[in-house]
């Protein structure tokens, strides 16, 4: 069992792979518990197809090296457009998310409509192609990682009171459009880094399942926020070992970054049910007290006490 989670790596190119999704992972996961605590899932999505149209267009301009870059200027466009249009009260959050992701998206398709090739080259953006990472990604990832957890340590404190109150952010003088504009340019930052290794499509798993999971296991923001950033690159590594036991000793063709994303699945799937058979035990034991005292008339009619219930988050600072 040791090698087997060993010994894909001697290969240059798994390693290149593990280090870019390992990277990639405690970065995503990061990002993803303020992404969980705004609610900004549907937003990751969108972003995740808003920046097609910039890889399609830095593909024909400048080939692969143009890519991240046409990418990331998409990306930072949409950013800001979503957050000029969710500052506006006539326009909902949902309803700028959903003009954002059609908009783009259709902007992409007739692009890469025009060209007679574009299956061939660009569906892997879509879907990925992390066992072809080379040390240049690598390095754009690493140094995406390094700006982003820079800003989000920078302004963690700021972030978390308007994720928490944003009406008390607004009365405390902080600009709660430039916050939400940091973190919207943050997600975008972690799409683009994501485009080459698991692709447009695959990207929001890395985002929001990480954070969700870590929810389901502790309710303290900085546990929340630890077991994420654990989650993503186990789950990486993870993936990465089925994928290439399953091609090599089973000869079936799995791709790596849908196999990540599949172990992220794989492991929600297991904590929550964890999750519930924990609170069914609670409720069964508390239910069992309350018979035992009711019979021995040691309590009194009246609401029974709630016991077990979740948890919510602390609002201290990560």
């Amino acid at each position: 069992m040791t090698d087997l989670l060993i010994t894909p790596f001697e290969h240059p190119f798994m390693t290149r792979a593990l280090i870019e999704i390992v990277i990639l992972g405690a970065l995503s996961a990061a990002v993803g518990v303020l992404v969980m605590l705004r609610r900004l899932a549907f937003l990751t999505d969108a972003l995740t197809h808003a920046v097609f149209p910039g890889v399609v267009v830095g593909f024909m301009i400048g080939g692969t090296d143009g890519i991240v870059p046409g990418a990331l200027l998409v990306a930072g466009l949409a950013a800001a457009g979503f957050t000029a249009l969710a500052s506006t009260r006539r326009i909902s959050e949902d309803a700028a998310m959903a003009m954002l992701l059609t908009g783009c998206f259709a902007v992409g398709v007739v692009l890469v409509s025009r060209r007679e090739s574009y299956t061939a080259d660009l569906t892997g953006f879509l879907f990925g192609r992390l066992l072809t990472v080379n040390t240049t990604d690598i390095t754009v990832t690493a140094v995406t990682a390094a700006v982003a957890g820079t800003v989000l340590l920078l302004a963690r404190k700021e972030l978390l009171l308007r994720a928490f109150d944003p009406q008390g952010a607004h009365a405390a003088g902080y600009p709660v459009w430039l916050l939400d504009l940091v973190l919207n340019l943050v997600i975008a930052m972690v799409v683009v880094a994501a485009v080459r290794a698991v692709g447009t499509v695959l990207v929001i798993a890395l985002v929001v399942i990480p954070a969700a999971a870590a929810r389901l296991l502790t309710g303290r923001l900085t546990s929340v926020l630890v077991v994420a950033v654990l989650l993503g690159p186990l789950s990486g590594w993870l993936g990465l070992v089925i994928s290439y036991d399953a091609s090599v000793h089973h000869d079936v063709r799995l791709a790596a970054g849908a196999a990540v994303v599949l172990v992220l699945v794989s492991i929600y799937g297991l904590v929550l049910a964890g999750s519930a058979l924990r609170s069914w035990a609670a409720r069964s034991r508390a239910a069992r007290r309350r018979t035992r005292a009711g019979s021995g008339g040691a309590e009194g009619p009246g609401r029974p006490r709630a016991v077990g219930g979740p948890r919510e988050l602390s609002r201290e600072a990560v």
